[in-house]
């Protein structure tokens, strides 16, 4: 398991390998605003946690692992974001700000429930099932899909 900042900095690294093709320790601190020592002491940690591949001076490539958790952290971000947009109707700026802040600080079971309440308000699907954000589909969804095969 890793620490909320590190995975900030995953999530940041899985943005940037989709904007520019490529994750540079400079793209990192700028986009997070933090030196680039800072930046070398997360990746290293990253490496270690199995989550991303680095050689001094090299590129910077997410594991599967890595790439799959980083999905995982923007769509527990943008489960908060939309409940406090659509839901609550904060500005669009506020709701950003907020659901990073929002995000460091709750647990996947809370996600997970926040998941349900935010796709049933805005009638986006049905996840009275075993939803879990630590999955791409619910479980019941995959278990139904498993079955058909």
């Amino acid at each position: 398991m890793i620490s909320k900042a590190s995975e900030e900095y995953l999530k940041t690294m899985y943005i940037l390998k989709k904007q520019n093709g490529n994750i540079r320790v400079t793209d990192i601190a700028n986009k997070m605003n933090c030196s680039k020592p800072s930046v070398n002491k997360a990746i290293y940690n990253l490496k270690d946690e199995g989550m991303l591949n680095y050689e001094s001076y090299g590129t910077i490539e997410l594991t599967l692992e890595g790439e799959n958790l980083a999905k995982k952290i923007l769509e527990a971000y943008d489960i908060v974001y939309l409940f406090l947009k659509d839901v609550l109707n904060l500005e669009e700026d506020e709701a950003e700000n907020e659901a990073e802040r929002i995000k460091l600080a709750i647990n996947d079971n809370t996600i997970n429930k926040l998941a349900k309440y935010v796709h049933k308000v805005l009638d986006l699907s049905n996840l009275d099932c075993n939803y879990d954000v630590n999955r791409e589909r619910c479980r019941d969804c995959v278990k139904r899909t498993n079955i058909k095969k």
